[in-house]
């Protein structure tokens, strides 16, 4: 389970959306369902996350956190000496949902789609 208590610590303060920034920033690639938003790549890569957060909102004890995340991507082939597939990084981006538990910190993360 994602737990982001510093972003749960500046809750109400100017500085949320920027803590809540840097902790997605820093999970690893691995918690975050990038392979699933994919849209030109085969293959997600966790050298490198952005995150910028979209909305916020609070209900019922838990804070919803809409955020976009940027990332690299590769089509990967099959690793052949004669294999003509380029691995070139190719950019992506999707959109996650944040639930963050008011009292825990623990976090559900869901790709946003549509």
């Amino acid at each position: 389970m994602i737990q982001l208590s510093k972003a749960l610590n500046a809750w109400g303060t100017p500085d949320f959306e920027d803590a809540l920034k840097r902790e997605i920033e820093q999970l690893d690639a691995g918690q975050l369902p990038l392979q699933q938003g994919m849209s030109t790549s085969s293959y997600a890569l966790d050298n490198s996350i952005s995150a910028m957060i979209i909305s916020v909102s609070e209900q019922a004890g838990v804070i919803y956190a809409k955020a976009g995340i940027f990332y690299s991507g590769i089509i990967a082939g099959c690793s052949c000496a004669d294999d003509p597939t380029p691995v070139d990084e190719n950019s992506e981006y999707c959109e996650v949902q944040f639930n963050i538990d008011k009292v825990t910190a623990d976090t559900t993360v869901t790709l946003v789609t549509g």
